[in-house]
């Protein structure tokens, strides 16, 4: 399974295989009709008061990725979850497409070693 993660204000590739937007919120400045985005799963994204929470604080992260992870169990993610789960397997990589500034510590980081780590 290859899973790639990219910013949304950086150029989509054909490399990028299928592209997923894994915010709550479209990110700014980017136009959808540049974004090349095949799916927006907003159900994956932190809810807001998490989000704002962390502030991409680096010394947050293990706590973070904790929080995260158990609101991907509740039952506000399954939709999406399941969503992604045909959509990893009817392709063989995908891209998950995030705003954040902070290229290590994001949702979009945290999900793809929830999924690679088995847990999907």
């Amino acid at each position: 399974m290859d899973i790639r993660l990219k910013r949304a204000y950086e150029t989509s590739g054909r490399s990028d295989g299928l592209r997923i937007l894994v915010d709550r919120i479209w990110p700014r400045g980017v136009a959808k009709e540049d974004a090349d985005i095949a799916h927006w799963l907003k159900g994956l994204a932190p809810s807001t008061e998490l989000r704002k929470w962390f502030g991409h604080d680096p010394d947050k992260w293990s706590e973070f990725c904790e929080r995260y992870l158990k609101e991907l169990e509740s039952d506000d993610a399954s939709e999406d979850l399941d969503t992604l789960r045909k959509l990893l397997n009817d392709h063989k990589r995908v891209t998950l497409v995030f705003a954040a500034k902070d290229t290590e510590h994001n949702n979009a980081v945290a999900l793809r070693d929830f999924i690679l780590g088995g847990q999907l």
